[in-house]
C-alpha cells in the first residue's frame, strides 16, 4: 500500500532537486562568468536537463537499478535492461520500504542524473563547444555517472561494501569535480585567463539568488534521500542547514582575514562548499559532526581555491573542483570520521572507535577518483578527434552566446 505521506515528501523533493539545476545553478554559474558568455551557461544547464532526463528513463533508470545483469562481468558495471524504456514499471510499482511509487522514485533519481553533469560546466565554461558539451553530456553519464551510481546506490561493489553515501557525495560530487579537474587541464585556460587576477563575476546578485536556490533545493536533495518523511529525513535537513551555515561563515571570515573585507560571491562559495560536503553524511551525521564537516571543508577549499588553483595555474573557471570535488572528497572521508550509531542506528565512524568505516570511505574515495579521471580523459581525447571540444579564439574573444547561439543576454 502506498504511503502517501513518504510519496507527498518525495514528490516535494524532487521538484527542489529539478529546481537545483535550473534555474538555482543556472544562475549561479551565470552570474560568475562575463556578459557574454551567460547565455550559454544557462542553455548547457537547459540542455542538461532535458537530455539528461530523456537518457536516464530509456536507458539510466535501468542501468543503475535494474537486476537482470547480477552475476554477469558487464554487471559490475550496470545493473540490467530490465528496465529500460521503464519496462515493467506501472502506475501500480511500489518501492518496498517507504511504499512510495516506482515512479516517484525513478523522477527523483532522475533529477540527481541531470545536475551531475551539469556541475561540470563550471571547469570549462566560456570556451567549450556546444556540440562536444551535448556529445560529452550523454556519454559521461553513460559511461560515468550511471556506472558509479550503480556502484554506490544500485547494489553494486561499493554498496555491498557498506560505503556510506548518503545523497551523492561520490556519485555526484566526486564525480563531477574530478572529472571536471581532467576537463579544465585538457581543454587549456581561457585565452586572457591570469592565475593572480581573477575574472570577476559579472553580476553578483544572480550568484546570490543561484546560491540561496540552491541551499533551499538541497534540502530536497539531501533530507529527500532518505525516500521518508520521518526522523531520518529531520536529522538529514538540519545537519545540512548547519552544517551550510558553519562553511559559510568559515569561509567569510578567512575572506575578511585575507583580503579585509568580507564579500557576497566568497560567503556563497563557502556555503556551497558546506552543502556540498555534507551531501555523503546527512544520514549519518548529528549536529557536532555537521558543524565539524562544514567548517573543516571550507577552510580546505579556500585553500585550494586561492592558493592551489593560483599556484599550479589550472583554468578551473568557477571553481567546479576546487568546491564540488574537494568538497565531496573531505565530505565523504570525514562521513567515516563523525558518523554515529546515534543516527544511522548501525554503521559508526572512527569517532566511536570505528576505524574500519574510514577505511571504507578512503576506498570509495580513492576509486570514484581514479574511475572518473579515466574514463573522462578517453571521452575528451575521443570527442575532441572526431569533432573538437575548444571554440576558436575568435569565438572566445567575442563570446559563445553570439558565435554559439546567435543571442544576447543585454541587448
Amino acid at each position: 500500500m502506498i504511503d502517501t505521506g513518504n510519496t507527498a515528501w518525495i514528490t516535494m523533493s524532487t521538484i527542489l532537486v529539478m529546481f537545483m539545476t535550473i534555474p538555482a545553478l543556472a544562475l549561479f554559474y551565470g552570474g560568475l562568468v562575463r556578459s557574454k558568455n551567460i547565455l550559454s551557461v544557462l542553455m548547457q544547464c537547459l540542455i542538461c536537463t532535458a537530455v539528461g532526463s530523456v537518457l536516464w528513463i530509456g536507458i539510466g533508470y535501468s542501468w543503475v537499478f535494474g537486476t537482470n545483469l547480477q552475476g554477469t562481468p558487464l554487471g559490475f558495471f550496470i545493473g540490467g535492461y530490465d528496465k529500460v524504456f521503464l519496462h515493467g514499471v506501472t502506475i501500480h510499482s511500489i518501492i518496498a520500504g517507504p511504499n512510495i511509487p516506482e515512479i516517484t522514485y525513478v523522477l527523483f533519481q532522475c533529477m540527481f542524473a541531470v545536475i551531475t553533469p551539469a556541475l561540470i560546466i563550471g571547469a570549462f565554461a566560456e570556451r567549450l563547444r556546444f556540440p562536444s558539451f551535448l556529445l560529452f553530456t550523454v556519454l559521461w553519464s553513460i559511461f560515468v555517472y550511471y556506472p558509479m551510481a550503480h556502484f554506490v546506490w544500485g547494489g553494486g561493489w561499493l554498496q555491498k561494501l557498506g560505503a556510506i553515501d548518503f545523497a551523492g557525495g561520490t556519485v555526484v560530487h566526486i564525480n563531477a569535480g574530478i572529472s571536471a579537474l581532467i576537463m579544465a587541464l585538457l581543454l587549456g585556460k581561457r585565452a586572457d585567463y591570469k592565475p593572480n587576477r581573477p575574472i570577476p563575476a559579472q553580476n553578483v546578485p544572480f550568484v546570490f539568488m543561484g546560491a540561496a536556490m540552491l541551499w533551499l533545493g538541497w534540502f530536497g536533495f539531501n533530507a529527500g534521500s532518505g525516500l521518508t518523511a520521518g526522523g531520518l529525513d529531520a536529522n538529514a535537513f538540519l545537519v545540512t542547514h548547519i552544517a551550510t551555515c558553519a562553511a559559510a561563515i568559515v569561509w567569510m571570515a578567512i575572506d575578511w582575514f585575507c583580503n579585509d573585507k568580507p564579500t557576497t560571491v566568497g560567503m556563497c562559495t563557502g556555503a556551497v562548499a558546506g552543502l556540498v560536503a555534507i551531501t555523503p553524511a546527512a544520514g549519518s551525521v548529528d549536529v557536532f559532526g555537521a558543524i565539524c564537516i562544514g567548517s573543516i571543508t571550507s577552510v580546505i577549499c579556500y585553500f585550494m581555491v586561492a592558493v592551489v588553483k593560483r599556484y599550479f595555474g589550472y583554468d578551473d573557471a568557477l571553481d567546479a573542483f576546487g568546491v564540488h570535488g574537494m568538497g565531496g572528497i573531505v565530505g565523504s572521508i570525514l562521513t567515516g570520521v563523525f558518523a554515529t550509531k546515534i543516527v544511522t542506528g548501525g554503521p559508526c565512524g572512527a569517532m566511536e572507535g570505528n576505524w574500519h568505516q574510514l577505511g571504507i570511505q578512503i576506498l570509495a574515495t580513492l576509486f570514484s577518483i581514479i574511475y572518473s579521471s579515466v574514463i573522462t580523459f578517453v571521452l575528451y581525447k575521443v570527442i575532441d578527434r572526431i569533432i573538437g571540444m575548444r571554440v576558436e579564439l575568435r569565438e572566445e574573444e567575442e563570446g559563445l552566446d553570439v558565435y554559439e547561439h546567435s543571442e544576447s543576454a543585454y541587448n
